[in-house]
C-alpha cells in the first residue's frame, strides 16, 4: 500500500493541562502518513483518485479551531478518528508534537497507529 505522507504541518490551537494553557492558542507540529493506492489517480492524473492532503491539511486545522483539550493524546486520538472516517482512510501513522511544553526539550508528544495497515501481500508490486 502507498502511504501519502504529511510533514511538520503546523497546527494553532487551545491545549493544555494549565489554566493558562487555556487562555491562549499553542502550536503543534504533526507528521502523517496516510495508507491509500495511489496508482489510479497516477494513471489518470486525477486527485479525485487519491488522498488530497490539502483538503486535509485544511480539515486538520478546522479540526484544531473547533475543539479544546486538555491533552495531546486526546487530540490526536480525536483527530485520527475524524479524518479516517471523513477520508475513508484505512490506516494512519500520526505524530503530535508539542514544541517547548518541557523546559529543555525541544518538544514532547505522542505517536498513534489507527486501522488496519495493509500486509505486504496486499501491497501493489
Amino acid at each position: 500500500m502507498d502511504r501519502i505522507l504529511i510533514e511538520a504541518l503546523d497546527v494553532d490551537t487551545i491545549i493544555g493541562v494549565y489554566g493558562w494553557e487555556r487562555t491562549i492558542t499553542q502550536a503543534l507540529q504533526l507528521d502523517l502518513e496516510l495508507a491509500t493506492d495511489i496508482r489510479s489517480a497516477a494513471a489518470t492524473d486525477d486527485l479525485r483518485l487519491t488522498l488530497d492532503y490539502a483538503a486535509i491539511c485544511q480539515r486538520i486545522q478546522a479540526f484544531a479551531d473547533a475543539h479544546q483539550f486538555a491533552l495531546v493524546e486526546t487530540f490526536a486520538e480525536r483527530l485520527a478518528e475524524c479524518l479516517r472516517n471523513e477520508f475513508s482512510i484505512a490506516w494512519l501513522r500520526l505524530t503530535v508534537r508539542k514544541p517547548g511544553a518541557v523546559a529543555r526539550a525541544k518538544s514532547v508528544g505522542i505517536m498513534i497507529t489507527r486501522g488496519v495497515r495493509p500486509s505486504r501481500e496486499q501491497e501493489p508490486s
